[in-house]
């Protein structure tokens, strides 16, 4: 199931890349990145009510806000990022090397969560690397 979902939020980030790069344009990337905000927090919330699970806000620990708090801003700095680089490029080159981002999770996961390379992973990241320079370059 959890690759049904993987796959349903790589269409939905597809959708957001040419959404965005419509609606960016003619409005400043950092105003478009916090109008973007608010819709998704209000739809993170609606979730949370629709589901009955707000009362677990109080059951969250001192290391899990720390962490999920250096998220968000590391979300919102990719956000922020993101949309500058979709307002002044093209779409088709902005997005693979958003898509970087996998090789830096994947190299992040071993270093900080000692998470193993293999083979596969290593040609993975080859791959990834490769595609992207030929995708912009």
């Amino acid at each position: 199931m959890w690759f049904v979902f993987a796959l349903l939020s790589a269409v939905f980030a597809a959708a957001t890349s040419i959404l965005a790069k419509v609606g960016i344009e003619g409005v400043n990337s950092s105003l478009a990145t916090a109008v973007r905000t608010c819709v998704v927090v209000v739809m993170a919330w609606g979730m949370v009510f629709v589901t009955h699970t707000q009362g677990g806000i109080f059951e969250i620990g001192k290391k899990s806000w720390l962490f999920l708090i250096l998220s968000g801003l590391a979300t919102g700095a990719s956000w922020l990022c993101y949309y500058k680089a979709l307002q002044i490029g093209e779409a088709s080159k902005v997005v693979p090397v958003d898509k970087l981002s996998v090789v830096i999770t994947l190299i992040l996961a071993f270093i900080f969560l000692h998470e193993s390379f293999t083979v596969k992973s290593v040609l993975g990241i080859l791959l990834i690397t490769a595609g992207t320079l030929l995708m912009v370059l």
